[in-house]
Parts: C-alpha cells; sequence; structure tokens
C-alpha cells in the first residue's frame, strides 16, 4: 500500500492555515479565470441561498408537520436554485447531471409537501437540461 508523504512543515502549515483555534479560518478565493463567471456564480448562489433561508423562517403553530412542510419547501426550492446554477456555470457534467437529478426530485417532494398541508399544487415546470448562457459572462469559442 502506497501512502502519500506530506512532509512535516507542509501539512502542519497547510492544517494550520485551515483551523485557527478550532474553527474554520477563511480561505483565500481560488482564481477564476474568467472573473465574470465567478462573481455571476458567487451572486447568484448567494442569492439563492438567501432566499432559503429568509423562506424558512416561519412561525411555529405547534404543529410539527405543518412547521416541518412549510420549512422544507423553500429548503427544497433552494437546493433547485443551487442546482440551476450549477447547471449554468458548471463545467463538470457529473455535478450537473446531478443537478438535474436534485431538481427533479425536490420538485416531487414538494409536490408531496404541498399536498400534505392540503395546498392546491403549484403549477408542473419541466426540469431543465440545459439553461440560455449567462448574458454576462464571457464564453470562450
Amino acid at each position: 500500500m502506497k501512502t502519500r508523504h506530506w512532509g512535516g512543515s507542509g501539512f502542519a502549515l497547510l492544517l494550520g492555515a485551515l483551523v485557527v483555534g478550532g474553527a474554520a479560518a477563511p480561505v483565500a478565493p481560488i482564481a477564476d479565470p474568467n472573473p465574470d463567471t465567478a462573481i455571476g456564480f458567487r451572486a447568484t448562489m448567494n442569492d439563492a441561498v438567501a432566499r432559503m433561508h429568509a423562506g424558512m423562517h416561519v412561525p411555529f403553530t405547534g404543529d410539527a408537520d405543518h412547521d416541518f412542510a412549510r420549512m422544507m419547501i423553500p429548503h427544497h426550492q433552494g437546493a433547485i436554485d443551487m442546482a440551476l446554477v450549477e447547471l449554468r456555470y458548471g463545467k463538470d457534467q457529473r455535478l450537473k447531471r446531478l443537478a438535474q437529478e436534485i431538481i427533479v426530485a425536490q420538485q416531487q417532494e414538494i409536490a408531496v409537501m404541498h399536498l400534505a398541508l392540503g395546498d392546491a399544487l403549484p403549477p408542473g415546470n419541466p426540469a431543465p437540461t440545459q439553461l440560455p448562457p449567462d448574458p454576462k459572462a464571457h464564453h470562450e469559442r
């Protein structure tokens, strides 16, 4: 069995950079060869996460099932929104396929939760297989 030798000081420096006092330290961003894409990805992902967190703040009713479903619907929608960001900006075909699967599964689970709440089902949307390119991003030809 082959083991990887990290070298004493290199590994210690890496570990020290990642953990400070038991808490994760900020990691320097990795440079993206196309800064417009990196900015668009971060901004779109941050928007999706912010909408998800805001939507999950619902008043508790004392009915665990109701409260669970009302909180999980925006959580699942957040997963859909983040998967859409991956489809727009991602390059790894495995992750893009996973994003498509997430969209389908989360839409189905949202429908189940709406039914459990007695809500009318939202109109169906086809799972995207491709998104139009971000008009602000520069694409290589």
